[in-house]
């Protein structure tokens, strides 16, 4: 059978995709848990109004989906979503993530608490991949502190907010810079290294913001605690982060990270050889709601794109693009407005991806910092959204003791991250024009 022809582009092909967004939004409204309907049974909602709307044969729309079920960048995304799954699991079991925040808490004087919990939370972040589990596994600490002496439960939860999105953001084995990379064929490593021109001189700014707050504090405010760890269970850690700056292939860091870590945990009992087997696998199925959800991604985008939906929306982008700059603005505000919608940033870059990456082709952009700049904005968006999951675990952690606007104006990391790349973007040409000289 022949591929289909793209047809001409129509608003009306992005139907099943606001269908899957509305969907997955109104539930979410609903419910008040953005989490209360699973991500895949929403795309399989605007799958089916697909098939129902678009006029070709059955047979052609099968073989459609299959195709964008199976475009290699989502296969690719997929098995690593199922290797970073096994890395997480088998680490955790490992007591990695204890020895990191033990290790931190064991080393901070109280005028550096502020400053000490983001960076916990970004190292953390970092080593796991996770925004949210940094967040549920020091969430519990951080407002414990907040009853002692008048350390400030808004500059705590601010840093920690904060600190778990800059290790989102950077992190190799995050969902969402899985997704970003390989929309926009382009290594980790070097999405990486242009991540953190961006991320590192906020973060920077924001240490020295922390630290002049916790000055004041008094050094008798925290009880003496005895925390246990050993440093050798963060090496796995240490070395999935080397190899993928070092540029080493993902598949191979994912899997010396899981062999690495498995060794440490038979060697420290925590596991027997054939248990660390069916940790391992307990990662893969953790991954399985992301796995899903970007192959269903995959195969509703390509209905969209082949009536014609994803060439509407590049016409009308295109309209406001003149250069470099305005598409590189273009994309942050596309993936931005798709996270707004549906608070989710991995979904966001999934979803923004296929446009990105044309508009990157078209405009002469570098892969690695469009890649940087879906990740940069959908993380920005997803830390501050009200009804995103990273706020909302934090306020409940807080249990009313602070409301949103306290937490939002004491995460400095996110505010200033906008600012830097928004200014990074905007000066560009005159940097080129610059060197050009």
């Amino acid at each position: 059978m022949k591929n289909p022809k793209v047809a001409s582009p129509s608003v009306t092909a992005l139907i099943p995709l606001l269908v899957f967004v509305i969907t997955f939004l109104g539930v979410g409204i609903y419910k008040d848990d953005f989490y209360a309907l699973p991500a895949p049974i929403a795309v399989v909602v605007g799958i089916v109004v697909a098939f129902l709307m678009f006029r070709s044969s059955v047979e052609s729309k099968i073989q459609t989906l299959l195709k964008g079920c199976g475009d290699h960048k989502i296969l690719t995304m997929c098995l690593i979503y199922l290797l970073a799954g096994a890395f997480a699991t088998v680490t955790k079991a490992t007591g990695s993530v204890d020895a990191i925040v033990n290790l931190g808490l064991d080393y901070i004087a109280i005028q550096y608490i502020y400053l000490g919990v983001f960076v916990i939370a970004a190292f953390l972040s970092v080593s796991t991949g996770t925004s949210v589990g940094a967040i549920v596994t020091l969430a519990p600490i951080v407002v414990g502190f907040s009853g002692q002496g008048d350390i400030s439960l808004a500059i705590l939860c601010g840093a920690l907010l904060g600190g778990s999105m800059f290790g989102d953001n950077l992190s190799v084995i995050s969902d969402t810079t899985i997704a970003a990379t390989q929309s926009l064929d382009c290594k980790m490593s070097d999405k990486f290294k242009e991540n953190i021109k961006i991320a590192l001189p906020a973060a920077l700014i924001t240490l020295v913001i922390l630290t002049f707050q916790g000055l004041d504090l008094k050094s008798d405010a925290l009880e003496e605690v005895t925390y246990v760890y050993s440093v050798v269970k963060i090496l796995p850690y240490l070395l999935v982060i080397l190899l993928s700056i070092l540029g080493v292939n993902v598949f191979v860091t994912l899997f010396l990270g899981i062999i690495s870590a498995g060794i440490l945990g038979v060697f420290y009992g925590d596991f027997t050889l054939m248990e660390s087997t069916r940790i391992a696998y307990e990662g893969f199925t953790n991954m399985t709601e992301i796995f899903l959800l970007s192959l269903l991604t995959g195969g509703l985008a390509a209905l969209v794109e082949i009536n014609g939906g994803i060439d509407y929306i590049l016409k009308k982008i295109k309209m406001l693009i003149k250069n470099k700059t305005s598409a590189q603005f273009g994309i942050a505000a596309l993936v931005s407005t798709v996270n707004m919608a549906i608070a989710n940033n991995t979904v966001s870059i999934i979803i923004s991806g296929p446009i990105a990456k044309t508009i990157n082709d078209e405009y002469g952009l570098t892969n690695r910092k469009t890649a940087s700049i879906l990740d940069v904005f959908a993380c920005i968006i997803q830390g501050v959204l009200p009804y995103g999951a990273q706020v909302l675990m934090i306020l409940s952690f807080s249990k009313g003791q602070i409301d949103y606007l306290d937490l939002i104006q004491n995460t400095w990391y996110l505010l200033i991250l906008f600012v830097t790349t928004i200014v990074l973007i905007g000066i560009q040409p005159l940097l080129a024009k610059k060197k050009a000289r």
